[in-house]
């Protein structure tokens, strides 16, 4: 439901409990660690979850048997964290040594190998390398495909992730194919108003935006926003994910009034639901942002951009991509109010981290490169 702190405040009474009732080590904590890992990391409190999710690990070491299964959701929830914080090479040690684990224990085509091909592929989405990805999330797909019934809501997700590949690789036909077959497969297993299919419903919108199709990226944004007001509470964050989707549509068609008034309706959710420091946060700034840099209200651009930043720098590693997209982004606003040489220091920063952060092909370097090539060009 989205309720963090209540779940928080129930997985520790839990965790009191077993303290008291059990010996030290019992396997029992490893669950409640687990537990109270999983809540941290949806609140973006990454240090937090790490923390519960290897003092969860260290008890299984003692309990459970190497090769077990139990260890294999330990490294992948570890994992997870590591690439939430944009640690990439660490997100796939994890990963890898959570599939290694699976390998040994459980029969060639068990589902949990699924999930385990299916995060590996997300770092290498996340790292621009989309071919390894698409491979990944294809094998995934196989998997499940042997594993379950063919309209099993399972199945959904991973053609989801491979609809955002094809979305990255510019392949918008091939995108929206695999985004629609997630969503037939939700609306034949799913009651119509559950929150899954807002999530289909949103990946839809986002590549007919990018195509350029408003009128249709803004009615399946609009569907997804109205599933997850009937199905969530009404200040889930989930809805702030809609919004912000209504809001960059808005802000393409050049409707800034309304583009404004649906990111500043994202930030208000996020504001309640999240920690003040949370990701997303960071996220409805950087809109809000955008649209003032196309209103050419330049100041008030930068006032937001820096306020994403600042969340960024507490919350991420001082080398994550997302500070550099921000680190680009500001270096824009400077570029378009003839600030040059301050646009110069931004976008250096930004190709220092993304040169550290990234793979030398990816298309970001490519971008910045760019930007610092017309800036110079000013001077």
């Amino acid at each position: 439901m989205g309720e963090y702190s209540k779940a928080l405040s129930s997985y520790e009474r839990s965790l009191e409990i077993r303290k008291i009732a059990l010996p030290p080590n019992h396997p029992d904590f490893a669950q409640s660690y687990n537990n109270i890992g999983s809540v941290y990391y949806n609140m973006g409190e990454y240090s937090k979850a790490l923390s519960s999710h290897e003092r969860s690990l260290e008890i299984k070491k003692i309990t459970v048997p190497p090769n077990h299964p139990d260890f294999a959701q330990s490294y992948n929830n570890i994992g997870s964290v590591y690439y939430n914080m944009g640690e990439y090479s660490k997100a796939l040690s994890s990963y890898e040594r959570s599939l290694e684990i699976q390998k040994i224990a459980l029969p060639p085509n068990h589902p949990d190998f699924s999930q385990s091909y299916n995060n590996i592929g997300s770092v290498y989405y996340n790292m621009g390398e989309y071919s390894k990805a698409l491979s990944l999330y294809e094998r995934s797909l196989e998997i499940k495909k042997i594993a379950l019934p063919p309209n099993h809501p399972d199945l959904a997700a991973p053609y989801n992730n491979i609809g955002s590949v094809y979305n990255k690789m510019g392949e918008y036909s091939k995108a929206l194919s695999s985004h629609e077959r997630s969503l037939e497969i939700n609306k034949i297993a799913l009651p119509p108003n559950h929150p899954d299919l807002a999530g289909s419903y949103l990946n839809i919108g986002s590549v007919y935006g990018i195509m350029g199709e408003y009128s249709k990226a803004l009615s399946s944004y609009e569907r997804s926003l109205e599933i997850r007001k009937i199905a969530l509470p009404p200040n889930h964050p989930d809805l702030a994910s809609s919004y912000q989707g209504i809001a960059l549509v808005y802000a393409n068609m050049g409707e800034y009034s309304n583009a404004l008034s649906s990111y500043e309706r994202s930030l208000e959710i996020r504001t309640i639901a999240l920690p003040p420091n949370h990701l997303d946060l960071a996220g409805s700034y950087q809109g809000i942002a955008l649209v003032y840099n196309k209103m050419a209200e330049y100041s008030k651009a930068l006032s937001s951009h820096e306020r994403s930043l600042e969340i960024q720098k507490i919350a991420l590693p001082p080398n994550h991509p997302d500070l550099a997209a921000s680190y680009n982004d500001i270096g824009f606003v400077y570029y378009n109010m003839g600030e040059h040489s301050k646009a110069l220091t931004y976008y250096e920063k930004a190709e220092d981290i993304w040169k550290k952060s990234l793979p030398s092909n990816h298309p970001h370097i490519a971008l910045v490169k760019r930007n610092i090539d017309n800036v110079k060009k000013k001077m």
